[in-house]
């Protein structure tokens, strides 16, 4: 009798085990076909996102109007952007700050040094 109530128990361990190689396995393909798909950490709609429309703080185009910069790079690059009528160069640095009118806001460093 305690030999049959071993005999399943060890059936039923076996089955078990065989239940959690699968689905690591599973997860483990998975993985690997997003990394090699390009797929971001952050899943499919962080990779689908290919570009960024930045609004530089503090600064205006000739015509008065806020300069927009266009990237693909993530938050927290550091970018540097010239004026167009000098020579001027100023750093910005990419925030995932949305500003009221949609875009994200690139804050200059150079103000806080």
């Amino acid at each position: 009798m305690l030999n049959d109530v071993i005999t399943g128990s060890i059936a039923e361990l076996l089955g078990g085990c065989a239940v959690v190689m699968v689905v690591a396995l599973a997860a483990r393909v998975r993985g690997r076909r997003g990394a090699r798909c390009g797929i971001a950490p952050g899943g499919y709609a962080e990779a689908a996102r290919s570009a960024r429309t930045y609004t530089l703080i503090g600064e205006r185009a000739p015509d008065g109007h806020a300069v927009l910069l266009a990237s693909s790079r993530p938050a927290g690059t550091v970018i540097t952007w010239q004026e167009p009528a000098s020579d001027r160069r100023q750093r910005f640095e990419l925030t995932d700050a949305v500003l009221s009118d949609g875009t994200f806001a690139a804050e200059p460093l150079d103000w806080y040094r």
